[in-house]
């Protein structure tokens, strides 16, 4: 299908949300919140007044965020079959649970019941749309949307197809979300775990490593990332923070001063060969980060926000 096919992003009316446990009500309090009509459906028999219950919870937050024209949290319906939640919608949001069968009938089921001219967007948090789109007649119009807990709040959606998606529904996916006021990744290729996960799991296995090996302890990793490189990754993430940390050279001085250090036993995981290739491309990608920004202006940025954060979570902790 051409991109025209599908409803123009601004067009959109209704969401259907399938599936509305944490993640899937997560998103229908952020569609609702947005201005949009949420059309909901879970085979859970106690799922509709869980969902009000998060709404409810979620709403102050989403007050504060600023509310669309038009926002309430009234706006959403419980349907008892999921035809009904998907059929006079202009996008789906699928949430169910992360088990592959179920993924792959679930997508199968909205496939043919929903409007052949939507796009129809997974949660998932690992599967790959190839893996869970093999049931769907139309495969073309299925897409990941990988948000991040809770979805109402954490702005950052992955977006990428499977093999026999429609790369004009990962574009209009991708402008959709970007709509609708969220942080969008277009993904050029499917990578299982997507990006933000990968690195998540990598902090993980290794937090874990160090409290097995008695290294470190919960609340010592913990304190390490949130008053250390965590109060930085919030504004330059860690490919602008070790850009500054190679001074007025930037990225190409730190990897040629420490990139010897990749091969020291810092870490469990395997460091990757350090080649003229992958240190010229990694050097490029934090120039083209930069723009026009200078090392001294990037670091004036990064001051001045991490003062900024600092002074927000001393506040929060205060209260608490």
């Amino acid at each position: 299908m051409s991109y025209d096919s599908y409803p123009a992003p601004a067009d959109v009316e209704a969401v259907g949300c399938v599936g509305i446990g944490t993640i899937g009500g997560g998103w229908a309090a952020y569609f609702l919140s947005r201005g949009y009509r949420v059309e909901a459906w879970d085979p859970s028999p106690d799922a509709e007044p869980k969902l009000r219950r998060l709404i409810e919870a979620a709403w102050p937050a989403l007050t504060e965020l600023g509310l669309a024209d038009g926002a309430s949290p009234d706006n959403v319906r419980v349907h008892a079959e999921l035809p009904g939640a998907v059929r006079n919608v202009q996008f789906v949001q699928e949430s169910a649970p992360e088990v592959l069968d179920l993924k792959r009938s679930l997508l199968a089921d909205i496939d043919a019941a929903a409007d052949p001219t939507i796009v129809v967007g997974s949660s998932t948090s690992g599967y790959s749309m190839t893996e869970m789109s093999g049931d769907a007649a139309s495969p073309g119009r299925l897409v990941v949307g990988h948000p991040f807990n809770p979805p109402y709040l954490i702005p950052l959606v992955e977006v990428v197809g499977g093999d026999r998606t429609d790369p004009e529904a990962v574009r209009w996916a991708a402008d959709w979300y970007d709509h609708i006021g969220k942080s969008v990744i277009a993904m050029d290729r499917e990578v299982p775990g997507f990006i933000a996960n990968r690195l998540q799991e990598a902090l993980w296995r290794e937090a874990l490593h160090m409290i097995d090996s008695g290294e470190a302890t919960v609340d010592q990793i913990d304190r390490a990332i949130t008053d250390g490189p965590g109060l930085r990754w919030p504004v330059q993430g860690p490919m602008l923070t070790f850009h500054l940390a190679g001074g007025e050279g930037g990225m190409a001085h730190m990897l040629d001063h420490f990139g010897p250090s990749l091969k020291s036993p810092w870490t469990r995981l395997d460091a990757p060969e350090l080649t003229s290739e992958l240190r010229d491309a990694v050097v490029a990608g934090c120039d083209d980060e930069a723009g026009d920004r200078s090392v001294a202006d990037l670091i004036a940025e990064r001051d001045a926000a991490i003062i900024a954060i600092q002074r927000v979570i001393s506040g929060i902790r205060e209260a608490a």
